[in-house]
């Protein structure tokens, strides 16, 4: 059988992620391959580690990349820190805090909850009343919940986590790179993220970061890690140290193309990116309310890069949103979960966050309307 050259349509991503990508990591991508132990690409790891350090605001020793999409970010700081029998309570406001639920009970813990309705943050004092009632070994949460765009506080739950002596994790998937994240000042003990989203990197890669005190707990361990693969006692060896164990065969071209996304958001500073993403979400949000669509999260709790919104009423969503993929090769995205065929999910992320790409889908929808 033949097949043709590949050659995929030229598509405007605005959906909750994959975001386009900058032509420079385009570039970097097609970099010579060399091999995974060469000298020159554990230098490359090296500046990749100090990217993360710099984009986490970290000084974490223990800071790299999980040769493996984000939802593998979240299993490597989960099945580390967890052992058969340990308390864990998750707070879900949305999909992702259910799926950190499943693997911490794959793990083998008693996990405790902590739930709000979606589209609602998740409120101190419910966690307050929690710890009361559980001893948790870790208590995780998400920074920027993808499936309702509620962006989460995390300074008061983190103190309240500390005050009872566990570790506090965070998913960061969709506000890594886009909003102000501060891993050192605000007392993140494990975090994880993905590539695809305002870092603007290919999909497949999962940067994460350990406290000295996560170290510590893995350090401890009386039982294997669930997962060989996963297990950061054999991984760090890889990433860190004089003589470089291996461990596996890294993905050596999407380490090029994370090098460069990393050098794109160092070169542009994370204060001007944070105010980019912000100000284009203004844009959007002042566009799309005069068309009559409506925000699901209250304003002070909007994600500026995931904005879930309600078309007009009377309006179906999924024919619009074909229409804006098959005639305008604009992709956003459909809700999740309750929100299936109720709400959109536009994303504004990285290289794809920019008035020009605001401009374009209101447009886009102001003559299918």
């Amino acid at each position: 059988m033949n097949y043709s050259e590949l050659n995929t349509s030229p598509r405007i991503l605005m959906g909750p992620g994959p975001s386009d990508m900058h032509p420079r990591v385009y570039k970097a991508l097609s970099t010579q391959m060399i091999g995974h132990l060469d000298p020159e690409f554990v230098s490359i790891m090296d500046e990749v580690k100090e990217m993360v350090q710099a984009t986490f605001q970290t000084k974490n020793n223990l800071s790299f990349v999980v040769s493996a999409p984000g939802s593998a970010g979240m299993e490597t700081c989960l099945v580390n820190l967890i052992e058969p029998g340990d308390e864990v309570l998750i707070c879900q406001h949305g999909v992702f805090g259910g799926r950190m639920a499943d693997i911490a009970k794959r793990a083998g813990a008693t996990v405790h909850m902590v739930q709000q309705e979606w589209g609602k943050p998740i409120d101190p004092q419910d966690v307050k009343a929690a710890l009361e009632n559980c001893d948790p070994k870790l208590v995780a949460i998400v920074h920027a919940e993808t499936s309702t765009g509620v962006l989460q506080p995390l300074e008061e739950i983190s103190k309240l986590v500390h005050d009872k002596e566990a570790l506090f994790v965070v998913d960061a998937v969709t506000s890594y790179c886009g909003i102000d994240l501060r891993v050192d000042d605000w007392g993140i003990d494990a975090i994880y993220t993905g590539t695809q989203k305002c870092l603007s990197a290919p999909p497949g890669l999962s940067p994460v970061s350990f406290s000295e005190r996560a170290v510590e707990v893995l350090d401890a361990r009386t039982t294997p890690v669930q997962s060989w693969f996963l297990d950061l006692s054999l991984v760090k060896n890889y990433w860190a140290g004089a003589k470089r164990a291996y461990h596996h065969t890294a993905p050596i071209s999407q380490i090029y193309g994370i090098r460069e996304a990393y050098r794109l958001v160092l070169e542009e500073g994370l204060e001007a990116r944070f105010k980019r993403h912000q100000e284009t979400h203004e844009h959007l949000r002042d566009g799309l309310e005069a068309l009559g669509f409506s925000y699901l999260v209250d304003k002070e709790y909007r994600l500026p890069m995931l904005n879930a919104v309600y078309l007009p009423e009377g309006v179906e969503e999924l024919p619009i949103r074909k229409k804006l993929l098959n005639e305008y090769n604009i992709e956003v995205g459909g809700g999740l979960g309750a929100f299936a065929g109720k709400l959109w999910r536009i994303g504004l992320m990285g290289h794809s966050c920019d008035k020009n790409h605001v401009n374009m889908l209101l447009s886009a929808i102001k003559e299918i309307l």
